[in-house]
């Protein structure tokens, strides 16, 4: 199989584990000051695009090599140890002028999660801290969680567009993933419109969430989606007519091939047109006639349980890129992608419910269950 790079945001996940009896979905009954919640326990695992999607890539068989950029301090020694027990920690760049950056995510069972984070030395990563040598022998690069590194969204993305712009002059096909932001910081205020305009033309595979990619381009759309969720899950709120709009700026701004997660419902999807994506699909060994003019919705498979929704669209797009490696039709790149992610949930953590491409192929041949969730 081809080789990669997984590069961006790397952290660690504090996740409190709550108990399992069911949870009022109004959170701020149960998160009141002064009040002492009883917890069962604390999930501690590597977070981020680099070590959700990237380890989860390596269990999946690729060859791939994680960048990312971490302190000297305690939880930084915390993700080393755990990316040297996957054999996977000689990428990593370590700052001792920077901390490491955490995540408490705050999971309730049924209820959406809520992030409190510090992007520690993940402000201070840029262009010079890739391993550019890695490169010559790689086939493709997914970059994950722009809004969290300071340094890729100032300036309106002049240091993410360098990134993605030396990747493709080395011939390597690459991906690009989102994280949501405060809209209060500075990577929820950054000109968006902007810098997806700027470094869109550099990239192949467009992998949001569908509220980060409404956020960055038409806001009016998604106050309109939090507004008619009143406080439950905007993705229930999504309609085709939404992602058309959103797929269509994201193509006309360069994209090759869109896959926009929506949540518990699953992934809308888009491609351009053969012509476009020959020259893509020559260098990663695709048939372009699988790949082009493909539009559509793929609903998403009755998970085992849920857990945690910590790391599905991460380890969503991980089978997605590995099938793409292998060489597979779009479909079931699509298809197994959503399979993978109704796994995650089943864990608190991105990892540990992982299957193989094999395993999910077995599940889906024996008449895997899918949920009723077709876009309107």
């Amino acid at each position: 199989m081809k080789k990669a790079i997984c590069a961006g945001h790397v952290c660690i996940d504090l996740t409190p584990m709550f108990p399992g009896r069911s949870i009022p979905a109004d959170i701020s009954s149960v998160l009141v000051p002064g009040k002492l919640v009883q917890m069962h326990g604390m999930d501690i695992h590597t977070g981020g695009a680099v070590a959700n999607t990237g380890l989860a890539m390596k269990r999946l068989g690729v060859d791939v090599q994680l960048q990312g950029k971490i302190g000297s301090d305690a939880m930084g020694q915390l993700v080393r140890a755990a990316f040297e027990a996957e054999n996977a920690a000689e990428g990593l760049l370590i700052s001792e002028n920077s901390s490491t950056s955490y995540s408490v995510v705050l999971a309730p069972p049924g209820i959406d999660r809520i992030f409190l984070h510090d992007p520690g030395a993940n402000d201070t990563f840029c262009c010079d801290d890739m391993n550019w040598d890695a490169f010559r022998s790689a086939s493709l690069m997914h970059f994950g969680y722009p809004p969290l590194m300071r340094l890729l969204f100032q300036d309106n993305g002049v240091e993410l567009e360098r990134i993605f712009r030396h990747a493709k002059e080395m011939g390597v096909a690459t991906s690009l993933d989102m994280a949501a932001s405060d809209p209060a910081s500075e990577g929820g205020m950054a000109d968006w419109q902007a810098i997806l305009s700027r470094v869109l033309p550099y990239v192949d595979f467009f992998v949001p969430s569908a509220e980060e990619l409404a956020f960055m381009l038409d806001k009016t759309m998604y106050h309109r989606w939090l507004t008619e969720a009143r406080g439950g899950d905007a993705t229930d709120c999504i309609r085709l007519a939404d992602m058309q709009k959103l797929s269509e700026a994201a193509l006309s701004m360069g994209a090759r091939v869109v896959l926009i997660k929506c949540g518990a419902r699953g992934i809308y999807y888009r491609s351009a047109d053969e012509a476009t994506l020959t020259p893509l699909c020559t260098a990663l060994d695709l048939n372009p006639a699988q790949w082009a003019c493909k539009e559509g919705f793929e609903c998403s498979f009755v998970p085992e349980k849920v857990l945690s929704g910590t790391g599905a669209g991460d380890t969503c797009i991980a089978a997605f890129l590995t099938a793409v490696l292998r060489g597979d039709g779009f479909h079931k790149a699509v298809t197994l992608a959503a399979a993978e992610g109704a796994c995650c949930v089943a864990a608190y953590d991105a990892l540990s419910g992982i299957k193989s491409l094999p395993e999910l192929e077995t599940m889906i041949a024996k008449g895997w269950k899918k949920n009723a969730c077709e876009l309107e």
